[in-house]
């Protein structure tokens, strides 16, 4: 029983490898894509815009529908989405076909990882056990951006793009079969105890349109017109959610979960932690790119370190930290690792020396993921009741990925309004390129220092209620 779980572990998390490392693989075969199907440099930002809009908008809805419905049933119909809608990337000969399958690739992969943390919670009651899998799972969660990255590049260069989705076909077939026979059914608790279909439509609306937003200020402009009005209509429509959810009989969204401050403050974290991480590991490969002049496959191998650590701590060691010292020691520690890698890069020369300059921060990066997100995952999914798991487990994904997709988006424009302005002052165009890059990346070590600020107070919170606990033995005793 004991093997079963770990290995019913493995396939939650090759399904979630899929989708994670489908997120950076493309960044890498971007230029032959455009090469190849005559995308402009506006048009291009579609083959990934159009999954973000579409995974981002869909996590919540798809980690309540997987508490209503059963979360392996709904596992298996994502992956399952995510798989076909591979293939027809993969056989994509035009635009409109990759920007629309790239869409429906999205959908599948909100469906199917919404629910993963919520399933590990139900495989792994006893503390130690849970640490060690969200361990695991948060490295194939971070570390699979890195992934990614070396896989496009190698796949790239010795094949062709389309391979880069066709490989997914074999391993999501394997993983949904195995899936199909190691995964415990459940039930859920019926769509009576949280249909509410105005809801979704409303907090789908609001994401897709906000994403959506987000992803288009490079070509429009933070302060543009267009801008503001879009994210008005999506901030109006998230209130109306919210006023809903207070009201509604059947809220998709219960807002009890948010009076814990353990649910409030680990999706604050998650947000801007994922922002730091996804702008270094997007605008490092543009940074290697253009300013170094790497390619595709010497990218992916100088992320590799960062996968490599990782790995070697969200899987091996951080479940024992967390068991020895805490998962809020851990987080701590893990946050201020980070801040520092961030720090080092960004303070960097424009003409780096890998070996001397960026091996030690990508070893740091490894090092700060691998120690903070399986402990903040571990407090986020501490409290929550097990009804509440799938709707939770989204919940965080959906902080994480909206939170790192407005983040990078805000950093990546921020950099190129610095790389112009540096442009317009004299200085060539590869030094300021990496001017660009080098402030998005010291803005991410500060926006790492933020986190511990919402750390402290999280952990005050935790330590207050350790003692109230010790009184109340102590009066019993008494």
């Amino acid at each position: 029983m004991k093997n079963s779980r770990w290995l019913s572990l493995i396939v939650l998390c090759t399904g979630f490898l899929l989708i994670v490392v489908d997120m950076t693989i493309v960044n890498v075969a971007l230029p032959s894509i455009q090469v190849d199907l005559g995308f402009s440099q506006s048009g291009l930002a579609w083959v990934v815009n159009a999954y973000l809009i579409a995974f981002g908008g869909l996590l919540l809805l798809a980690g309540r529908v997987g508490d209503l419905l059963g979360r392996k049933r709904v596992y298996l119909v994502g992956l399952t989405i995510f798989t076909g809608a591979s293939v027809l990337c993969g056989l994509s000969f035009a635009q409109p076909m990759l920007i629309g399958a790239r869409f429906v690739q999205g959908i599948g992969g909100a469906v199917s990882s919404a629910v993963i943390l919520a399933m590990i919670v139900t495989l792994f009651p006893e503390p130690l056990e849970r640490a060690k899998a969200f361990g695991i799972f948060s490295f194939v969660a971070s570390a699979g951006a890195a992934v990614g990255l070396l896989a496009g590049g190698l796949i790239t260069q010795a094949v062709s793009w389309h391979w880069i989705f066709f490989v997914n076909l074999p391993i999501g077939i394997i993983t949904a079969i195995a899936a199909a026979r190691m995964l415990d059914s459940d039930k859920g608790i019926g769509l009576g105890h949280g249909a509410d279909v105005l809801g979704a439509i409303m907090v789908t609306s609001a994401l897709m349109l906000g994403v959506y937003t987000i992803v288009q200020t490079s070509d429009y402009g933070l302060g543009s017109s267009r801008t503001l009005v879009l994210g008005g209509i999506a901030v109006a429509l998230l209130g109306a959610f919210v006023v809903r959810q207070a009201r509604g009989r059947n809220p998709i969204l219960p807002l009890r979960v948010f009076r814990s401050r353990k649910v409030a403050g680990t999706n604050i974290v998650q947000a801007l932690m994922s922002t730091s991480f996804f702008s270094f590991f997007f605008l490092g490969s543009l940074d290697l790119e253009r300013v170094l002049g790497y390619g595709p496959m010497a990218i992916g191998l100088a992320f590799l370190p960062v996968a490599i650590v990782m790995a070697l701590f969200s899987i091996r060691f951080s479940a024992q930290l967390i068991n020895r010292f805490g998962a809020g020691a851990m987080l701590v520690t893990g946050q201020v690792v980070a801040g520092l890698a961030l720090g080092i890069v960004g303070f960097g020369p424009a003409d780096a020396n890998y070996v001397t300059h960026l091996l030690a921060p990508m070893v740091l990066l490894g090092l700060g993921g691998g120690l903070a997100f399986p402990a903040l995952t571990m407090i986020a999914m501490a409290d929550v009741h097990p009804t509440d798991a799938g709707l939770a487990s989204g919940l965080l994904n959906t902080t994480g990925q909206v939170g790192g997709a407005l983040g990078l988006a805000v950093l990546a424009t921020l950099a190129g309004s610095r790389s112009l302005e540096l442009v317009r002052s004299g200085i060539d165009v590869t030094t300021a390129l990496a001017g660009g890059y080098h402030l998005a990346w010291l803005i991410g070590a500060g926006i790492v220092v933020v986190t511990l600020g919402t750390s402290a107070w999280l952990l005050r919170s935790q330590t207050a209620a350790a003692v109230d606990e010790g009184c109340l033995r102590c009066e019993a005793a008494a």
